[in-house]
Formats: structure tokens, C-alpha cells, sequence
């Protein structure tokens, strides 16, 4: 199985997550406890950094957990994962934040491992010696997800601290492309993204992740797309709020699929063609299986997953999420099949909330 910047494959999974769709279904419980492991260790990280006595200037520290050599993570990570779906050859968690475990060999894993340290929201992946390369890494942005299987669709990279580093993607769509949540501003991706047709569309999934949307739009004059339950003051001025339940389309091939629970107006978005489910943060792969991240819900984790059993009747075969990993399911019966045994053990889980 490919890891990397790529997908699970959910007909092949690898040694480190589930390997059956049985052990899916009892992941959640391993995820709740790993989420409130990681919300933990980001206090953590601002109650033990160090700062300079005589100067009062912040101080980053080499991770211990960190092996020799160049790369590193310091003692500002907040555990967002990204860095580890990024470069899952180089980087991995350990003590409760992410770590450097093997320095890049080739020339592929060093450019994947860049790739990290640009996208990491807090900055807290750093080298010992300024990298030459870096110039020519920034140049990769947006990258790719998958060439052959899902052309026209990139990581923009670039994770916003202020979107608790969540990812955003870029669909290049005949009828103007859309920018799928807010990554941090930077005039370089701005610029790469100009040549390839600028944005039409910003949509943001949910009021968590709008990071710098203000600024995108402006730079784009594009029209940003939210649903009105999330608005708030700093999103007061999006040139379209959805309303209701939906579904809602944005053409023939693009729909937007309510999916209360994490928030009261998060929305989902389904690309026919490509048959991908862009989730936010409502559905996703962590380390430990398929999750719904409970213990950041804001609204209602039952009627979250109500929302994910409403996914089942959708045709679907890539779940592109906002944190964690993508996946990629076989087809439509082991897509349902998954999402019906996660629903079930939920339900199991949360019954006294239905009765």
C-alpha cells in the first residue's frame, strides 16, 4: 500500500491501521482516546515552552524524540497530524507529538519532508542547516493528490494555525475552480494557483477551518460558500450562504450534502466525476481508524452520526478529509459496507442519546 500524500486504500490496508473492515468497525473508541490525547498535548506545548530569561524570546526546542541528523520537530508541535500523512517515511508520533524517525535518504522522501515543513501549521518542523531545496519545494504547491486516478484535484499545502491545521484542496473545474476550505495566504501559492485558473469558488465546509478566507477572496474575487448556521462575525460577508437542509448543486457534477453534527452547518462536498467526498471535519482516518473526532464536536454527536449514515446513499468512492487521512474504498459496496458497520457500533455507543 502507497501511504505518502496518497490515499488508504481500504482493500489493502497496511500493518499500522486496521487491516479488515472488522477491525474498522471497533476503531472508535481508540480514536476518542487518541484525540484527547492530542488536544492535551497541545496545552502541553504551550505550558512548557521555554522562553529566554533576559530577552523574553521564544525558544524552539530539538525534540528529543527526534533521530540525528537534519530534520527535526520542535516542542511547539500540537500534534495535527499533518506532517505524518505528509511524509509518513520520515515523520511519526511519538511522546505525544510528532517526530523526525528516519532523515530522507532520497531525493523523493527529502522533497516529501519539505513539503511537511511548508504545510506544517505552527512551523514547528525545522532544519539544522537552511535548506537549499526549499525554493523548489514551494514551487510543488498545490500538489497532486493522485494524477492518474483523480486528475485536476491538489493539496494546496500551506495548513492555517487557525484552521487547526486543516488541509485545503483545489478542484480545477471547467465552470471556474473551487478552493475547498482556507489555507494560510501565501502570494506564492496565490500565484501558482493564478496559472492554473485562479478560483471561482471558495467553499468552506464549516466555520472552523476558514483560516485566511478574506484574504483568498479578495485576492481571487471569488465567491465564498457557507452555510448560514456557521456564519459568524468573521464570515458575516461570504457571497453565499446556504440555507436549510440542502442538498444544493453547484452545477451538474458538484453537490453540497448537509451533514449536521460537527457543527450545525457543516456541509460536505461530492464530486461526481471523481466520485469524491470532501468532508471537513465531519468523517475521517486517524491513526487509529475511522473517526468522527467526538470530543471536538460543537453541535451534536448523534446527529453526526445521523449524518454519516445519510452518506450511505451517496456514490462515492474517495472520503477527502479536512484532518487525517484520504481514503480510498474498492466501490460502492465496501464503502457502505464500512460505513455502515462504523454507524452501527456508534449507535451501539450513543443509544441513550436516541431514546
Amino acid at each position: 500500500m502507497a501511504l505518502a500524500n496518497k490515499a488508504i486504500n481500504l482493500a489493502s490496508v497496511g500493518s499500522n491501521f486496521p487491516s479488515s473492515i472488522d477491525k474498522l468497525k471497533n476503531s472508535s473508541t481508540k480514536a476518542q482516546i487518541n484525540l484527547r490525547v492530542a488536544r492535551n498535548s497541545s496545552v502541553k506545548a504551550v505550558q512548557s515552552s521555554s522562553v529566554e530569561s533576559d530577552t523574553g524570546r521564544w525558544v524552539r526546542k530539538r525534540r528529543h524524540q527526534n533521530v540525528d541528523g537534519d530534520f527535526f520537530v520542535d516542542h511547539t508541535c500540537i500534534d495535527c497530524d499533518t506532517c505524518r500523512w505528509m511524509a509518513p517515511q520520515v515523520f511519526t508520533r511519538v511522546g505525544e507529538m510528532s517526530a523526525v524517525y528516519k532523515q530522507p535518504t532520497s531525493s523523493e522522501d527529502r522533497l516529501k519532508a519539505l513539503q511537511a515543513l511548508l504545510s506544517c501549521p505552527t512551523s514547528s518542523i525545522r532544519t539544522e542547516v537552511p535548506p537549499p531545496d526549499i525554493l523548489e519545494a514551494q514551487k510543488t504547491f498545490p500538489i497532486p493528490v493522485d494524477e492518474k486516478k483523480l486528475p485536476g484535484v491538489y493539496h494546496c499545502g500551506y495548513h492555517s494555525e487557525k484552521s487547526y491545521g486543516a488541509a485545503s484542496y483545489l478542484i480545477i473545474h471547467p465552470g471556474g475552480n473551487i478552493l475547498i476550505d482556507s489555507p494560510r495566504f501565501t502570494e506564492k501559492l496565490a500565484k501558482e494557483i493564478e496559472t492554473m485558473g485562479g478560483v471561482r469558488y471558495l467553499f468552506l465546509t464549516h466555520k472552523d477551518d476558514v483560516a485566511d478566507h478574506a484574504k483568498w477572496a479578495t485576492r481571487f474575487s471569488c465567491d465564498r460558500i457557507l452555510h448560514s448556521e456557521d456564519v459568524e462575525i468573521c464570515t458575516a460577508d461570504v457571497e453565499m450562504k446556504l440555507e436549510g437542509n440542502g442538498p444544493w448543486s453547484l452545477g451538474d457534477d458538484i453537490m453540497l450534502v448537509h451533514a449536521p453534527g460537527h457543527t450545525e452547518g457543516t456541509v460536505c462536498l461530492l464530486y461526481k466525476p471523481l466520485k469524491i467526498l470532501f468532508t471537513g471535519d465531519h468523517l475521517m482516518m486517524t491513526e487509529s481508524g475511522l473517526s468522527i473526532m467526538e470530543m471536538y464536536n460543537k453541535y451534536s454527536v448523534p446527529k453526526q452520526v445521523d449524518s454519516v449514515q445519510k452518506l450511505i446513499q451517496f456514490d462515492f468512492d474517495w472520503i477527502i478529509p479536512g484532518h487525517g487521512w484520504r481514503i480510498e474504498f474498492k466501490d460502492f459496496q465496501e464503502k457502505n459496507t464500512v460505513l455502515e458497520a462504523f454507524v452501527r457500533e456508534k449507535y451501539n455507543q450513543y443509544s441513550s442519546s436516541y431514546k
